[in-house]
């Protein structure tokens, strides 16, 4: 269970992210409202978590989905250019993830 609530952790801080760079400074309300829930639900989320899954695996875990999903969605939105070596590079790092998973 514990690794659930990390991975739906790691999603919300990919949706933080992203609502954090869309609020522009806290100045539009509801992208700064979606930010505001996302990441206490992210941050509570985490801290469930590191009562079974070790500190530093449930930290890079949820570091790597969020920057996985994060940079993800803005390349397909267009926000951010696609390159064979930024999806690579992606990829390499939702493999860590996993490896972290196997491995714990």
């Amino acid at each position: 269970m514990a690794w659930l609530v990390l991975v739906l952790s790691g999603v919300l801080e990919a949706v933080w992210a992203t609502a954090l760079g869309r609020s522009e400074g806290f100045t539009r309300p509801w992208p700064t409202a979606v930010f505001a829930v996302a990441v206490v639900l992210s941050m509570v989320g985490l801290s469930w978590a590191m009562r079974t899954v070790p500190t530093g695996t449930a930290y890079a875990v949820w570091v790597g989905i969020g920057a996985a999903l994060t940079v993800g969605y803005a390349m397909a939105t267009g926000a951010e250019a696609v390159s064979v070596a930024r999806v690579l590079l992606i990829l390499g790092l939702v493999g860590c993830v996993v490896g972290l998973k196997l491995v714990h």
